[in-house]
């Protein structure tokens, strides 16, 4: 049981975090490199931020900051939880099972939405 515990408790400790110190504090995180490098957002830039929006309940803005972040967040919980139980029961842990068109399919996704939020079009994407 104590893997899926710490990996529960690290998703826990990390929104408890995101929750206490605000992210959009400038610099209270660091500068993110890919921005920093060439003053571009990356798939990820603004999660942090949409984590605390998030944990405040304001699930708008937390779409907002990043379309990618809340589903992604519900899908790792939804793993540690049939991880969990999976535990408790004596089981071993799966992997989801995902083919090749849906791992493509994902990294494509993250391509198109990386130039999509970078670009005029897509500036209602950009994180807040």
């Amino acid at each position: 049981m104590a893997p899926p515990l710490i990996a529960a408790g690290l998703g826990i400790g990390t929104l408890a975090l995101l929750h206490f110190r605000d992210p959009h504090v400038e610099g209270s995180y660091g500068l993110c490199p890919v921005y920093v490098l060439f003053g571009v957002y990356c798939p990820g830039c603004g999660g942090m931020r949409a984590m605390h929006n998030l944990t405040d309940g304001n699930i708008i803005d937390s779409l907002h900051s990043n379309l990618l972040a809340v589903p992604l967040t519900i899908a790792f919980a939804v793993f540690v939880i049939d991880w969990l139980l999976r535990a408790r029961r004596g089981l071993r842990w799966r992997l989801p099972g995902l083919n090749p068109v849906v791992v493509w399919s994902f990294f494509g996704l993250l391509a198109v939405y990386s130039v999509l939020r970078n670009t005029p079009w897509g500036t209602w994407l950009t994180p807040v």
